[in-house]
């Protein structure tokens, strides 16, 4: 579905993205994750044509996305984005029907609101959170409203960035058990960053370790512990003793 071949980017001398390379299948769950500043939320942002990649292709469906019509390009994501980014000045049914009241999408109001009430529903939020404004919510029901907004129109792949971020571990389990169930009823496909191991181990059907720009191990999560590599291990068990150095 997504496949990025030997992708650079670049911000003056800041080299990001060296050479990444990787393959998302149609319907499956990808995890990238790494520490910070490592490129992922570049790659996903190059992705969506939001970023120029200075050298490599990245195809969608076969599509090469510089080529792709804005539009009906974007309309084929969803993205819940790592600080909820909710619409302050709107109501909760506002910020999720948000794509559903204006271009492309739009649909009649009272068909946007009552959409908007149906995947609060499949979020665990009742409908008299509609009316509601994000100042009102608690931070796990706003990260629920940003979930619900990024599958209102039913996209046919999602982004997750940092999904658990600021949330206490057992809303954070409620959220990541969220994810797969909705990802899987959907048969979507699905990119997450993250450095939150407990998410990767409940989202992903493949992991992918970007570091300093490249992929250095890809594969199915159940084979991420015994995978041997060294950048991964030192990663996913948190230790100081490794390729990757500790900023200090």
């Amino acid at each position: 579905m997504i496949e990025l071949h030997d992708v650079h980017k670049a911000f003056g001398s800041n080299q990001v993205l060296r050479g990444m390379t990787l393959t998302i299948p149609k319907g499956s769950s990808m995890v990238i994750i790494g520490g910070s500043g490592t490129g992922k939320s570049v790659a996903l942002k190059c992705i969506l044509g939001l970023i120029r990649p200075d050298a490599g292709t990245i195809l969608l469906d076969g599509q090469n996305v510089a080529q792709a019509d804005r539009d009906p390009f974007l309309a084929r994501f969803g993205m819940l984005f790592q600080g909820g980014a909710l619409f302050d000045s709107l109501t909760v049914w506002q910020n999720v029907a948000f794509r559903l009241l204006r271009g492309a999408l739009k649909r009649p109001k009272e068909e946007a609101r009552a959409i908007a009430i149906e995947k609060l529903r499949r979020v665990g939020l009742t409908p008299e959170t509609a009316d509601l404004y994000p100042a009102e919510l608690s931070g796990g029901m706003q990260k629920r409203v940003g979930l619900a907004r990024a599958i209102a129109a039913d996209p046919e792949i999602i982004f997750f960035d940092e999904p658990t971020t600021g949330l206490d571990p057992i809303m954070a389990g409620v959220i990541n058990e969220l994810i797969r169930e909705i990802v899987t009823e959907m048969g979507a496909t699905a990119m997450t960053i993250t450095h939150d191991m407990s998410s990767v181990r409940a989202i992903a059907d493949n992991v992918a370790m970007l570091h300093a720009g490249k992929i250095r191990w890809t594969g199915p999560v159940a084979d991420m512990d015994a995978s041997g590599d060294p950048y991964l291990t030192q990663f996913i068990t948190g230790s100081a003793e490794g390729p990757i150095e500790a900023v200090r």
